[in-house]
């Protein structure tokens, strides 16, 4: 973990917005600005996609940022890469110390396999990427790939597996990235009820946006 706080002042953000428990929202920001995620009552997986706002078929590219760092997990210090290999964005400050970009988005497909065929029709992480999408009119489903999960705790097992455990985060604790190109950012405030993700209860984010 690289835990380090950031000297900026929340008063002092030009922008600033709650995102509802179980809703997505859409932003952009621009080159040179930070922004921070904060994660207001603590223990709530925000899941986060990432796109040139130029070109929005240049996206987050997990692979390529899990390779660049020789690590499986995101924290302060590490940059996020595009799928053309361009940086989006550093993690320049990180008060939780972990964040995950391995478990992926949850999904009606994903709820019936991991849980039961009567979970099929709950809210999900695709389905808030999906109604954004349509909403903004740039992206569409096929630009939905792998996301990172800030604030989700997914263990590594020493077998390879992945395991969806009890947050490590706790109230305002938060993420802060640094734009490297103009982007817009896709967010689902995770509305999952069926494993330990959200502490079995969504709760609201907040986004903060500094020039």
């Amino acid at each position: 973990m690289n835990i380090i706080s950031s000297p900026l002042v929340t008063e002092n953000a030009f922008f600033h917005h709650v995102i509802p428990a179980g809703e997505p929202y859409l932003f952009e920001v621009k080159a040179g600005q930070t922004f921070r995620l904060l994660d207001t009552e603590g223990n709530q997986a925000v899941d986060t996609l990432f796109y040139s706002a130029s070109n929005p078929r240049e996206r987050y590219d997990a692979q390529r940022t899990m390779r660049n760092q020789n690590k499986v997990y995101l924290t302060t210090g590490t940059t996020l890469y595009s799928n053309l290999g361009n940086p989006l964005a550093t993690i320049v400050a990180d008060t939780c110390g972990r964040h995950d970009t391995l478990g992926g988005a949850c999904a009606q497909e994903s709820n019936t396999v991991r849980y039961s065929l009567d979970k099929r029709y709950m809210h999900s992480c695709r389905d808030n990427f999906m109604c954004a999408c349509l909403h903004d009119g740039r992206l569409n489903k096929r630009d939905i790939g792998a996301n990172i999960n800030f604030f989700m705790n997914v263990p590594v097992t020493p077998e390879g597996g992945l395991t969806f455990a009890d947050g490590i985060s706790a109230p305002g604790k938060y993420v802060e990235l640094k734009a490297h190109q103009d982007l817009i950012v896709l967010i689902s405030n995770c509305p999952q009820l069926n494993n330990p993700c959200n502490g079995w209860n969504p709760t609201q984010a907040e986004v903060f946006v500094w020039n």
